[in-house]
């Protein structure tokens, strides 16, 4: 059983390990949608009830597979986030050309637009609930606003406090691959939660020497994601195994696979050292997990269930091998 957490000032009961619908948008290879379909039943049934979405993810479809396949069920009976800084417009040319864009295949024919406007806030989520079929949804993230970080603390922000306040979102916060943008939004607003993505690992420790500090003291929720680093703390053994989207530098591989010689030693399989390194932190309610199919859902829930020896946490220490700043495995 997938225990749950509290996250944000509406204490959102969310299961500690969630489901990121990005795979399911085609990320890396198109998949069809009964494939998509039959991902997250297996979800479901394992007992996850936390989704995060975003339009980015496959311009849209991701959303759309979701509330396809969310129609239904009592709304009260999951917690559901997206995302906003990335409008969807139609794309008008062919539509071969818009394969691959960022990663994700077999999409619609739609390209992004960045935009951290209020209004623009307003229109994507607006958009979102469209696409997702729902009034409403329970925690909205402005994403990777890495570039544009005066447009989204003036006014992405802002728009999202007044939504907020209005009682059209339940909590409000940041999500992206980096910590010192998400930092800055919890000194300077009143963000209830931030999302962040693979610096919160066996490999990367960037998280933990301040943001998730940061966060705990101010009581902002944690939600960590990319406890894999895209793949290479999954199987580091795997051909073309990626660390942040892209192929595994050397180093890495080879430390990774440091680490999972050790995992090996006490008989846990690497991915679930990943996973409880990640969700050890006490100010993280809930790991995200990106999953494709209904054997990575089973993998996954089976990892993040399984218990770790102390004993693994001290060797990894002694060798070297945990990252900087890690807390709570002892």
């Amino acid at each position: 059983m997938i225990p749950t957490a509290p996250l944000g000032r509406a204490r959102l009961p969310v299961t500690r390990l969630g489901f990121g619908a990005a795979p399911v948008a085609g990320l890396y290879a198109p998949l069809d949608e009964e494939a998509a379909l039959r991902t997250l039943a297996a979800a479901w049934d394992a007992g996850i009830r936390y989704f995060d979405t975003a339009p980015h993810y496959g311009v849209g479809l991701s959303e759309e597979r979701l509330g396809r396949f969310l129609a239904g069920r009592p709304r009260a009976s999951y917690v559901l986030s997206t995302k906003v800084g990335r409008r969807l417009v139609p794309y008008a040319g062919p539509a071969a050309d818009v394969q691959g864009v960022d990663g994700f295949h077999g999409t619609p024919a739609r390209e992004r637009v960045r935009d951290y406007s209020a209004d623009g806030v307003r229109r994507s989520l607006t958009e979102s609930l469209e696409r997702l079929g729902l009034d409403r949804v329970d925690v909205v993230l402005i994403h990777d606003p890495e570039g544009y970080a005066r447009q989204a603390l003036d006014e992405a922000y802002p728009a999202l406090e007044r939504l907020r306040a209005e009682g059209v979102v339940s909590s409000i916060g940041v999500g992206m691959n980096e910590t010192a943008l998400p930092a800055r939004f919890v000194r300077e607003t009143d963000v209830d939660v931030v999302l962040v993505a693979g610096r919160h690992t066996l490999l990367d420790a960037g998280a933990a020497r301040a943001l998730l500090p940061l966060c705990l003291a101010r009581g902002v929720d944690v939600i960590a994601a990319g406890a894999f680093n895209s793949g290479l703390l999954a199987d580091p053994g795997a051909p073309g195994a990626r660390y942040d989207y892209e192929a595994a530098p050397g180093p890495l591989l080879a430390r990774a696979r440091r680490i999972a010689a050790v995992c090996a030693r006490h008989g846990v399989p690497l991915p679930v050292a990943a996973l409880a390194h990640t969700a050890a932190h006490p100010a993280v309610r809930t790991v995200l997990a990106g999953m494709r199919t209904p054997d990575e859902v089973h993998e996954n829930t089976r990892a993040f269930t399984t218990p770790v020896p102390a004993a693994l946490w001290r060797d990894l220490a002694e060798e070297g091998l945990l990252p900087e700043a890690a807390v709570g495995e002892e």
